[in-house]
């Protein structure tokens, strides 16, 4: 056999051997699809699903009008007890009932992220926010005693302190007529979020215009257009017809620690260098804590996951913590500083409520400004309440997904494995079986007497089950805090209709122009 006869039988057999892998990869994908077009059948759908795309034409591409799209069709089909839509050739069955919810979430089965979680892997690698199985599993066993009270006691300096920079910010807008607020607060949470989490100050309140807060809404924004337009999916396609290089370029701006001057650094987020430099700096200090020169250091999220160990005695990588500290980062600051502000806006709109939350204030602090401590947040029940009542009106994490990780039946319909579950607790908390007139903001529904028999999977501002946020007393903790200060020195007036604020479907609800109020200074 020549050369030449050899190379062109090779090439034939390398032709023939590509052909029965596409043949053998497109009868696999072309099987399940329609194995789960046929099991979904029965379940009600929306109609104008297009094969292979489903229904991503009928997407509004602007993150206003696509929330203003699923609250819509949330209304619309309401009386259904789950509804089936297509995004590309991946089926989804939205959830926003309790009974429906509680299925996928207290199943621990269920407790893999939806595919469309992946889309995040390259700004939060696989920390306990996207990651799945037992990569989860042993990452929840790990983290929980980092989030034990006693430790979260630890952390309370740092909310005071920031809390009370952010009132001497807010001060200076006092009695000057109207301002957007959103970014005085966010900065705050970012502020306390780097130092609780990484032991590092920032003096984000010093830097009013921070790429780092514009970068985490301009991602967002990216992510979730992308995990709505399926023929972005492929990378190749997306890096060459899509956002991939903004993307990218906001990536960088996310993964990067710079110092912006000799005495204000600006980080925007953890890299491997930060963590060796707190690792090597925890090798200095005693067991007490305190460092070779005597002064008593602050723990940090950080230097807990830095001695962190599983049952086997392992301990995390650096890498491992960069995806932690990155979760932390983005989950510990977006959704605190959101609820924070919707919270301000519905006080603002109801003055008898903020009169409320006054006199509570009085009762426990009197006409003294000192830091809040773990018993007067144990006092501030009505504070709380307000808070509750604020998460389920505009919920910080507006919809999640979950992968229905066996056959299951829901409500009476088979849903088979592979399905994705999108919950809508913004649909969720408007149930009026739970919240009659659910528009009507009335912190007391969440007073115990008021709460009891209430189906614990009707509100879940922090999901539920066993995939539960992991950090929510922290951020309850917070947000009391931050509150505390705000509402002892100043009077709040909202100066928007609940129409002028059109919410945006992000990962993160966020009103599109954000929130204006007017500050009075309180007599003290």
């Amino acid at each position: 056999m020549t050369m030449a006869l050899l190379v062109y039988t090779l090439g034939l057999i390398a032709v023939a051997v590509f052909l029965a892998l596409l043949t053998y990869v497109s009868y696999e994908l072309l099987s399940g699809y329609l194995y789960k077009w046929y099991e979904m059948k029965p379940i009600p759908g929306v109609a104008g699903a297009y094969p292979i795309i489903g229904h991503a034409l009928q997407f509004k591409a602007n993150a206003g009008d696509f929330f203003a799209q699923i609250i819509e069709g949330t209304n619309e089909f309401r009386h259904l007890p789950l509804l089936k839509i297509w995004i590309g050739p991946v089926p989804f069955i939205v959830l926003f009932h309790a009974e429906t919810i509680e299925v996928v979430l207290n199943n621990p089965k269920h407790l893999d992220k939806s595919f469309a979680y992946r889309f995040l892997y390259p700004w939060l690698g696989t920390g306990l926010l996207t990651s799945t199985g037992d990569k989860w599993r042993r990452r929840r066993r790990m983290l929980t005693p980092t989030f034990h009270f006693s430790i979260l006691t630890e952390f309370l300096e740092v909310m005071n302190e920031q809390a009370e920079v952010l009132t001497e910010k807010l001060e200076k807008q006092a009695g000057r007529g109207s301002f957007n607020c959103f970014s005085f607060v966010t900065l705050c949470a970012l502020d306390i979020i780097c130092e609780t989490a990484m032991g590092k100050k920032i003096y984000a309140q010093n830097n009013s215009d921070s790429e780092y807060v514009q970068s985490v809404y301009k991602m967002s924004d990216i992510v979730t257009r992308r995990q709505r337009t399926p023929w972005f999916w492929p990378d190749f396609i997306y890096y060459f017809l899509g956002e991939g290089k903004e993307h990218n370029r906001r990536l960088e701006i996310l993964h990067s620690f710079t110092e912006s001057s000799e005495t204000e650094q600006w980080c925007k987020d953890v890299t491997l260098q930060v963590i060796r430099e707190r690792a090597e700096s925890m090798s200095h200090a005693d067991s007490d804590g305190e460092s070779k020169h005597g002064a008593r250091k602050r723990r940090a999220f950080l230097d807990m996951l830095l001695e962190s160990t599983d049952e086997e005695g392992h301990s995390l990588s650096h890498r491992d913590i960069q995806e932690e500290v990155d979760t932390f980062m983005f989950e510990g600051h977006d959704t605190t500083a959101a609820s924070l502000n919707w919270t301000l806006y519905l006080l603002g709109s109801h003055p008898e409520e903020q009169r409320k939350v006054w006199q509570e204030l009085q009762e426990v602090f009197g006409s003294s400004e000192r830091p809040v401590t773990m018993e007067d947040l144990r006092g501030l029940r009505y504070l709380e309440c307000v808070v509750k009542e604020s998460l389920r009106i505009f919920p910080s994490v507006p919809l999640f997904a979950r992968r229905v990780c066996e056959d299951c039946r829901i409500n009476g319909f088979r849903v088979p494995e592979g399905v994705n579950a999108v919950i809508i607790p913004y649909a969720l908390h408007r149930d009026p079986r739970y919240f009659p007139d659910p528009e009507e903001f009335r912190p007391e529904r969440f007073l115990p007497e008021n709460s009891a028999g209430r189906n614990p999977f009707a509100f879940i501002p922090f999901s539920a089950g066993m995939r539960n946020c992991i950090g929510q007393r922290f951020a309850l903790m917070e947000e009391k805090v931050v509150l505390a200060w705000i509402l002892r020195r100043f009077a709040v007036e909202s100066c928007q209709n609940r129409d002028d604020l059109r919410p945006l479907g992000e990962l993160i609800l966020r009103p599109e122009k954000g929130i204006w109020i007017k500050l009075e200074q309180r007599t003290r």
